[in-house]
């Protein structure tokens, strides 16, 4: 737990940014039936027959210092996704930095080592040479930042039934558009 509250308690240096990762997965149903007109001050009523079209996982990235939010879908949460993400931190996200200081927790795919499954042993050195991962505690989750964040995207963004894979890259893309326009802090 010190160490993590160590990394947040260090001033901002965007050489050196703070990220927060955490992924979450969202089932995408599509209605079968439009819903009934809502009469007033109640809720909108749905059909309970739906069509189920799969899951996507959700990685979540935040600076807060920055007010950055960055959003990534992928079909499933495996060493491979998880290494690609880290690349992408590391080349797209952060490409100036000397290393990105990633809060993120004990997942058993958040490792080094899902770098070298995913790539040649050169390219991983090179990704993992730029990162330095703090783990929060077993059971302190709730120490990460990107928690808190996941849980207002879910209740911003994704708290109504959401059909197929372009209408959720389009709803984030918007939230996280908004999010970071606002700077909004977290508490």
């Amino acid at each position: 737990m010190e160490d993590v509250l160590e990394v947040y308690a260090e001033p901002y240096n965007p050489t050196r940014p703070k990220v927060n990762f955490d992924e979450t997965s969202k089932q995408l149903i599509q209605e079968t039936r439009q819903p009934l007109p809502a009469p007033p001050r109640r809720p909108q009523r749905y059909e309970y027959e739906d069509e189920r079209n799969g899951t996507r996982n959700l990685f979540l990235f935040v600076e807060p210092q920055a007010g950055r939010r960055p959003v990534q879908g992928t079909e499933q949460r495996t060493k491979g996704d998880f290494a690609h993400a880290m690349q992408w931190l590391v080349d797209e996200g952060y490409p100036d930095a000397t290393v990105i200081r990633v809060v993120l927790d004990n997942l058993n795919t958040h490792k080094i080592a899902s770098l070298y499954e995913a790539f040649e042993p050169a390219e991983a050195r090179r990704i993992a040479s730029k990162l330095e991962f703090h783990f929060t505690p077993k059971h302190g989750s709730w120490l990460n930042m990107a928690e808190i964040e996941l849980s207002v995207l879910q209740q911003q963004c994704l708290d109504r039934r959401i059909p197929d894979e372009a209408t959720l890259k389009q709803a984030i893309a918007a939230w996280e558009d908004q999010r970071n326009t606002e700077q909004a802090p977290i508490d």
